[in-house]
């Protein structure tokens, strides 16, 4: 288990890719303190409590947050990282749940990612540092959101979750298929034409395409 009460480490620069999986270091969800609506206040207050070795406070804080409705899926993954990281674990029922799918494919220098989350916002970044940013402003892409979670879904039930620290991005022609749940990260590795010639890779990369073709499409009628 982590130890959110260990000697803290100088913290390394995050990337835009390190902000899509929900598990940022407690220090940096939210970087900014001085944030005033909630969870953000949540968040900090149960940092403050870590700070001062309360634990106990911190976990009901956390537990909170998790308990309520409509926040975006990145706060609950969030809750759930630090929650684990403090030695509680989700019920069975809540440990496999999907709150979002992200396919990592390694290209030249980098990699292009395809992100989407269970609230039907959605994001594109290319290796190049281009991207798209889709905060639902209309329905358009749910049924391509829906079809990747659907399927990270089925994924995610049937293997176990990683226990070390998020791997990095993908290199090579490797691809990375991860599903984010309360019990953490659960992904498949491995060359696009192996994953692709597997049932299981192949139902998460074709609606993966599809999500990314769409998210340029929107982005080019700008």
């Amino acid at each position: 288990m982590f130890n959110l009460f260990k000697k803290k480490e100088k913290p390394q620069p995050l990337t835009i890719r390190d902000t899509l999986f929900g598990d940022l270091p407690v220090s940096a969800w939210p970087s900014d303190a001085s944030l005033s609506m909630e969870p953000w206040v949540s968040f900090i207050q149960a940092r403050s409590f870590l700070d001062k070795k309360d634990k106990e406070t911190a976990i009901s804080l956390l537990q909170r947050i998790i308990e309520v409705p409509g926040l975006e899926p990145r706060h609950y993954l969030q809750a759930w990282h630090f929650l684990r990281q403090l030695g509680v674990n989700p019920p069975q029922d809540k440990a496999k749940t999907v709150y979002g799918v992200i396919v990592e494919v390694a290209v030249k220098t980098g990699a292009d990612i395809v992100a989407a989350y269970t609230d039907y916002t959605a994001r594109y970044l290319n290796y190049t540092g281009a991207g798209v940013i889709w905060e639902h402003p209309d329905t358009s892409l749910d049924a391509q959101i829906e079809a990747l979670l659907k399927a990270g879904q089925a994924v995610a039930n049937a293997i176990g979750p990683w226990d070390q620290a998020r791997p990095p991005a993908p290199q090579g022609d490797n691809v990375r298929l991860n599903m984010l749940t309360p019990s953490g990260l659960h992904f498949g590795y491995g060359s696009f034409q192996t994953l692709w010639n597997e049932p299981m890779g192949r139902s998460i990369l074709d609606p993966a395409t599809q999500l990314m073709q769409g998210l340029i499409a929107k982005d080019k009628r700008r």
